[in-house]
């Protein structure tokens, strides 16, 4: 192996540079993709770590803003967990 990486043409390290590039921008891409498809970048997403107990620590409008969004993401709770129930349920059906 070692004679033929020594036989190589010299400038042949800068493809391989450029692959392992092109690698890590896919991969950038499908992260980004998946990020953005899962609601990984909602700004909102801060509201949900409140409770009823923080209401004194925050303003009128951040404690309203905090139980729409947490209403909000049980709402689309709901609707995944129903979604992965009746996948669950199809998949029982196609075996038996």
């Amino acid at each position: 192996m070692k004679e033929y990486i020594q036989s190589l043409p010299d400038g042949w390290t800068i493809y391989l540079w450029m692959f392992a590039a092109a690698g890590i921008l896919i991969g950038a891409a499908f992260a980004l993709r998946w990020g953005f498809k899962n609601n990984q970048f909602d700004e909102d997403i801060k509201y949900v770590v409140f409770d009823d107990d923080d209401e004194d620590k925050m303003s009128e409008e951040d404690f309203k803003k905090s139980k729409e969004v947490q209403a909000a993401q049980e709402e689309e709770r709901v609707e995944v967990l129903k979604k992965k129930a009746a996948a669950r349920q199809a998949k029982r059906n196609e075996k038996g």
